[in-house]
């Protein structure tokens, strides 16, 4: 099953599910439990932006996200939650999310160093509900942005031919 965010970020071939960390949780998981039969994996698709210096608009790819929110990077909170990052090979890629899109460099160099390699806004939500489901799980996502006070900006620029790019690449993979 592929899945997208929606609005600016749908895709034809996709099930729009919504945006930030709330509206996919339910809207996927509803799916599922109206469905006869569950997905065996649930792929979902759309943009990220780098903590580091990778590539623009290129693919990235991972089966791994998280929540880390910028008030633990600060210092500014607490949660009882427990938020141990797995240290995995470099060959992992880490997708963080949070209803809010890092703007600041200086914090974006610190979500890198806690291992992560972008940020996704639905990325979390949605592999909580595979995880529960279990159900196998693949972040397909393009980088649109460096995670910096330009984030927006460089988003809506960049965001048509990142959509461009994630569609050749599923086809070139057979996935469509």
């Amino acid at each position: 099953m592929i899945v997208c965010a929606g609005a600016m970020e749908s895709f034809e071939f996709a099930k729009s599910i919504g945006i930030g960390m709330v509206e996919p949780a339910i809207n996927l998981t509803k799916i599922l439990l109206n469905s006869n039969r569950l997905p065996k994996k649930i792929i979902f698709i759309g943009s990220c932006g780098l903590y580091g210096d990778e590539k623009l608009l290129e693919i990235y790819k991972s089966t791994q996200a998280c929540n880390y929110e910028i008030a633990g990077i600060m210092g500014l909170g607490y949660t009882p939650i427990d938020m141990k990052i797995a240290k995995v090979s470099q060959e992992t890629n880490i997708i963080n999310s949070s209803n809010f899109i890092t703007n600041s460099k200086d914090i974006s160099i610190k979500f890198k160093n806690l291992g992560f390699m972008a940020e996704n806004m639905e990325a979390y939500a949605i592999w909580c509900v595979a995880m529960k489901f279990n159900i196998d799980f693949e972040l397909i996502l393009c980088a649109t942005n460096y995670c910096d006070e330009n984030a927006h900006n460089d988003f809506i620029k960049n965001y048509p031919k990142a959509k461009e790019n994630i569609t050749k690449y599923l086809k070139s993979e057979g996935i469509i």
